[in-house]
This record gives structure tokens, C-alpha cells and sequence, in this order.
């Protein structure tokens, strides 16, 4: 099916009300110019705009992302790098952010998430329990070093 050509004034403020709903970073901004058909010459000039007057920060969607993911998904540092870099945001961008989350509240989370898994394994022998317990923490994306101490304790 044909689709019709936005015109660059268009697909810009499509692209602002896009990046103004959600923190957006670079990657999905591009991808959502692809879907919208936009000339790939324009798309530069319509990323720098948005650049331009704030509504795509790299810096801000990380430290939004990080937080959010260790908020609500309670997710660990090596997993929320990982999906940053999957997004293509910068090494500087990506350390800004680790640097918001709290090391306390951080452990605090770790250390809940270790007992709850390890008291829902009742009928487990104790080192299956362990083990589990540690590769759900891991999965979570948490630091072995951590997960094993939180897991020892």
C-alpha cells in the first residue's frame, strides 16, 4: 500500500508530541522517522530540532530509564546497562545514570528480593534453594558478588 509523505514540518511536531509523551533516546526517535516514511536526508536536521529545544536529551532518558527500571521493575545495574546499550545511549549517558541509583536502597532491594525467592522455595533442599535464588537475582540483572553475599547472609 502506498503510504503518504509527510512533509518535514510534519513529521516534526509528530516527533514532539512523540518525545513529549515519553522520554524517547536517539534510536527510537530514528525508528519512529522510519515508520512515518520521513525522507532519510531530513531526518538529521529534524533530530538536531529536537535537540535543539529539549525534547530529546540523552542524558535525561537515561537517568529517567535506569530509575524507572530499578523503580518499578526492581531490575540490577548489569541488566539496565545492558538494555541502554541495546538502545545505543552513550558510555557518558549510561554512567550518569548508574550513578542515580542509591547504593543503600539498592542493596536494600537486593537483599528483599534474595529473601522473598529464598522463602518461596520451602520445599527445596537448601543448595537447590541457593542456587535458584541466585540465578533469579542474576537474571534480574545484579552483580554475582552482590547476589552472593545477599544470598549468604
Amino acid at each position: 500500500m502506498y503510504k503518504k509523505q509527510l512533509t518535514k514540518e510534519q513529521a516534526l511536531q509528530k516527533l514532539k508530541h512523540y518525545c513529549a509523551y515519553q522520554e524517547r533516546c536517539h534510536s527510537e526517535v530514528k525508528e519512529k522517522l522510519y515508520n512515518l516514511g520521513v525522507w532519510k536526508k531530513d531526518h538529521d536536521q529534524i533530530i538536531a530540532s529536537l535537540i535543539e529545544e529539549n525534547y530529546l536529551n540523552e542524558e535525561r532518558f537515561a537517568v529517567a530509564f535506569a530509575g524507572g527500571k530499578f523503580r518499578v521493575k526492581q531490575w540490577g545495574r548489569v541488566k539496565i546497562k545492558y538494555e541502554l546499550k541495546q538502545k545505543q545511549v552513550s558510555e557518558y549517558s549510561i554512567k550518569k545514570a548508574m550513578k542515580q541509583i542509591d547504593e543503600e536502597e539498592y542493596e536494600r532491594v537486593l537483599k528483599k528480593l534474595a529473601d522473598e525467592k529464598y522463602s518461596s522455595l520451602k520445599n527445596e533442599q537448601y543448595l537447590v534453594r541457593k542456587k535458584k535464588t541466585m540465578d533469579y537475582l542474576a537474571g534480574k540483572g545484579f552483580e554475582m558478588d552482590l547476589v552472593r553475599q545477599a544470598v549468604e547472609k
